[in-house]
């Protein structure tokens, strides 16, 4: 779901890093592939559930990986595009993977068997909170606004409403939850990590997605076997779950966003970050038969809140009036 980025959004999710062309042409379907990106990766959460019923969490995420990578990798053979080249490059994209992909996917997985798939979906939108949290403690060059901190502190504020924090977290599993949160988290790591050390020129943003899905892939490929059994059977459920949880929510996905981000730009194209969590409860709660108390909802409208709050930047001073000619300022006075 999440490849290098320069700039976060959600489940997910993220945009490319890709450079902003000269001129944008806003193609009149933009908004229907903003919604179609919404529906995939909200509905994410309901595909780890059911994958979960069948698969240790491990192999949900490297099912996720291996059919994500897939679909790059021939999306790159269509292109006629080559992989990145360069051992330091590969290093970078091998961190990126753990952070974006790796780690977050297996948490969430996990966090899944004790916790809905609503509170799991709410859980992903803070990571711009994270992100904020990580400009706040690494003294980033993005400093916080007296806006932006007041912004994490009403997502967080949101976070305990979600969890009904007045009744002791009562009917919420702490480590599912603590899951979530740190998958939420690992994103906001790995964005911070890869606007530091891929955000130059190199390959392009397809190419560098394609390698760091591979690594995270690998990765996965090593560590499911040792920490956890096969499964005995493939049921058909479960399979086709995690089946199109990578081949959308991670391969289809991605290359949406990518031509959402050229047409749009990124902070048009992020705020699908906020629409996530609505379809990731629409779902839980149609499909899956989830419990939905009053708290779940307001908590997480103030959680999108204020994570809007943290993405917001200083206003930009008008462009000045060029200067009118002498027939343009005479008609000017005479009007």
């Amino acid at each position: 779901m999440r490849t290098a980025t320069d700039s976060p959004t959600a489940s997910g999710t993220s945009t490319p890093p890709a450079p902003a062309p000269p001129r944008r042409l806003q193609h009149p379907g933009w908004r229907a592939r903003f919604g179609a990106l919404a529906l995939i990766w909200g509905f994410s959460f309901l595909l780890i559930s059911v994958g979960n019923e069948a698969f240790a969490p491990l192999y949900v995420a490297l099912g996720r990986m291996v059919s994500g990578t897939a679909v790059l990798l021939a999306a790159l053979a269509v292109r006629r595009e080559r992989l990145p080249r360069g051992a330091r490059a590969w290093g970078h994209l091998a961190v990126a993977a753990f952070f974006l992909n790796a780690l977050p996917f297996s948490l969430f997985a996990y966090a899944e068997v004790t916790i809905s798939s609503t509170l799991a979906g709410i859980c992903n939108a803070t990571a711009p909170l994270w992100s904020m949290v990580l400009a706040v403690v690494t003294v980033s060059d993005d400093r916080p606004t007296r806006r932006r901190v007041a912004g994490l502190g009403l997502g967080f504020a949101g976070v305990l409403v979600v969890l009904g924090a007045w009744q002791g977290f009562a009917g919420q599993d702490p480590l599912g939850t603590v899951l979530a949160l740190v998958a939420s988290l690992s994103y906001a790591v790995g964005w911070a990590y890869v606007r530091r050390t891929l955000s130059g020129p190199g390959g392009s943003a397809l190419a560098m997605s394609g390698a760091q899905l591979l690594l995270g892939t690998a990765q996965l490929a090593v560590v499911a076997p040792l920490a956890a059994a096969p499964p005995d059977s493939l049921a058909p459920r479960p399979l086709l779950a995690v089946l199109a949880l990578g081949a959308l929510g991670t391969g289809v996905a991605y290359l949406m966003q990518y031509r959402l981000v050229s047409e749009v730009g990124p902070t048009r194209a992020m705020a699908v970050t906020y629409v996530i969590p609505v379809v990731s409860t629409a779902a839980g709660v149609a499909v899956l038969g989830e419990h939905l108390s009053w708290n779940t909802p307001v908590g997480a409208l103030i959680v999108l809140a204020g994570a809007a709050l943290t993405q917001s930047g200083p206003r930009r001073p008008a462009a000045p009036e060029p200067p009118r000619s002498g027939r343009r300022r005479r008609a000017a006075r005479q009007s």
